[in-house]
């Protein structure tokens, strides 16, 4: 019995077939993956920049700040009374050396005070500000910040 082999003409399995598939291939993975080096440049470039000002809370008391970079000109802070009413204020401090105290009120229970500091200086980046707000001679919360660039 004669038994014959057939081998497919079709295939592309040849060395330089396969040499081509690979070039190609690969200059398809190169035009992907700059694309998406180009979309995180994009996100990167149309992304805001991060803001310093903001609002940072710990327990019942919250420190606010509204400028941006080593500026401060204003800082506010804000001592929820729960249900003690009482003689309320803050102490605002930074790493670098400046403090200063808000005025003190009297606040009835369930209510907020608020206090503001003009430190109106820069800051070395790098510098804590803190706050800690005081209740009928009680501590409560302390919310620290970084002061970047």
């Amino acid at each position: 019995m004669n038994v014959t082999s057939f081998r497919r003409t079709d295939t592309n399995d040849s060395p330089e077939m396969l040499l081509m598939f690979g070039k190609r291939f690969a200059k398809r993975v190169g035009a992907a993956a700059s694309a998406a080096v180009v979309a995180c440049g994009m996100v990167l470039v149309l992304t805001p920049s991060a803001q310093a000002d903001g609002e940072w809370c710990n327990n019942q008391t919250c420190v606010k700040t509204y400028d941006t970079g080593t500026y401060l000109g204003r800082v506010e802070v804000s001592v929820w009374t729960q249900n003690r009413a009482g003689t309320t204020y803050a102490k605002v401090w930074t790493t670098s050396g400046w403090s200063a105290n808000t005025g003190s009120q009297y606040v009835e229970a369930f209510r907020t005070y608020r206090g503001w500091v003009y430190p109106q200086r820069h800051f070395k980046a790098g510098t804590r500000l803190c706050a800690e707000g005081y209740k009928s001679g009680g501590k409560y919360g302390l919310p620290c910040v970084t002061i970047t660039n």
